[in-house]
């Protein structure tokens, strides 16, 4: 009976250690995931959580012309927030692609805000102009004001050339590349067009000059 005895003490002895590891190392495992999971996303920068047109990424985009012209004594003027990124960062990094109007021209405007919430801290770290029309033909984004006017000419140009009196309408700018020549910029897109029910493809050349106009060069249908 004491041999007995002894053997379930000792038996249950053993499992109690072994049973609390196994738990420790499930924990430790769940534990280092996690915190794999957390660091993997600290430091990242991902599309912001609120959408373009929010109320909170307005007033941030906001806050940074307002901070940019306090500044430089500029007097900038906010129009739309065209792109919103956030990096996690001690807070957070709000990487925003401004539209605003300076001396009567929309322009693009970069922004980073440090935000930190539970200090009702905020911060403009950087505010610069988007050159997206730098030196050889590069690749230049559909949603740049530049680009939308200079498309929205050209159709308007297609249409005066046009004996039709149904009116061309803008669909889609495709593509869009630029190319800076002496004093002005060279605009080469693909622009979708609708008439009536019939869509169509036009390739386009828009010439921008420094003075802010805009010339139809040259125009083909694309049958791509």
């Amino acid at each position: 009976m004491q041999k007995a005895t002894f053997l379930l003490s000792f038996l249950f002895s053993i499992a109690i250690p072994i049973l609390f590891f196994n738990n420790f190392s499930a924990e430790s495992t769940l534990c280092s995931v996690t915190m794999a999971t957390t660091t993997a996303a600290l430091g990242g920068v991902h599309p912001s959580q609120g959408s373009q047109n929010s109320a909170e990424l307005e007033n941030l985009a906001r806050f940074a012309v307002d901070e940019h012209n306090k500044k430089e004594n500029a007097m900038v003027e906010f129009v739309r927030v065209v792109k919103a990124t956030e990096q996690v960062v001690a807070g957070t990094l709000h990487h925003l692609t401004v539209e605003a109007i300076d001396a009567g021209k929309k322009k693009l405007y970069e922004a980073k805000v440090w935000v930190k919430p539970w200090l009702n801290f905020k911060e403009l770290q950087e505010f610069k102009h988007a050159d997206v029309h730098g030196p050889g033909v590069q690749s230049v984004p559909t949603h740049d004001p530049v680009v939308q006017d200079a498309a929205h000419h050209a159709v308007k140009t297609i249409q005066q050339r046009s004996n039709s009196l149904v009116p061309y309408e803008l669909k889609e700018i495709v593509h869009a590349q630029a190319e800076v020549v002496d004093d002005f910029a060279k605009l080469d897109m693909v622009l979708k067009v609708k008439r009536g029910d019939k869509e169509e493809k036009f390739k386009v050349e828009v010439h921008h000059k420094s003075e802010g106009t805009y010339h139809l060069n040259h125009m083909v249908p694309d049958h791509s």
